[in-house]
C-alpha cells in the first residue's frame, strides 16, 4: 500500500472542495525547522496556491476559512501553518 504524503492529500482536498483551475501545494517545513509547529519528519508547514472559480463573489476572509474547512483534518493530524493565496480566474490572469 503506497502512503500518500501531506502534499498530496491537501491537493486532493481543495481539489475536491474548489474544482480549481490550477491548484499548486508547496512543502516549507524545512525553511521551518527549530520554529513552533515544526517536527523533525516535516510536513508542517506550506503554501498553497488555488485559483477556481468558486472564489467569485467571496471575500479574502470567506475564501480563506473555505480553504481552511476543506483542510482541517490536516490541521487536527499536524499540519501547523498554511499560507493561502487563493484567485479567481480572472484575478490570477
Amino acid at each position: 500500500m503506497t502512503q500518500t504524503t501531506r502534499t498530496d492529500r491537501l491537493h486532493a482536498l481543495l481539489s475536491a472542495a474548489f474544482a480549481p483551475a490550477q491548484v499548486v501545494v508547496q512543502d516549507d517545513s524545512a525553511r521551518h525547522a527549530g520554529h513552533a509547529g515544526a517536527a523533525p519528519g516535516g510536513e508542517t508547514h506550506y503554501s498553497v496556491r488555488v485559483v477556481s472559480p468558486a472564489f467569485a463573489g467571496l471575500s479574502r476572509v470567506a475564501r480563506s476559512r473555505a480553504a481552511h474547512e476543506a483542510v482541517a483534518a490536516e490541521f487536527a493530524t499536524g499540519l501547523h501553518a498554511l499560507a493561502l493565496t487563493l484567485r479567481t480566474p480572472d484575478e490570477a490572469a
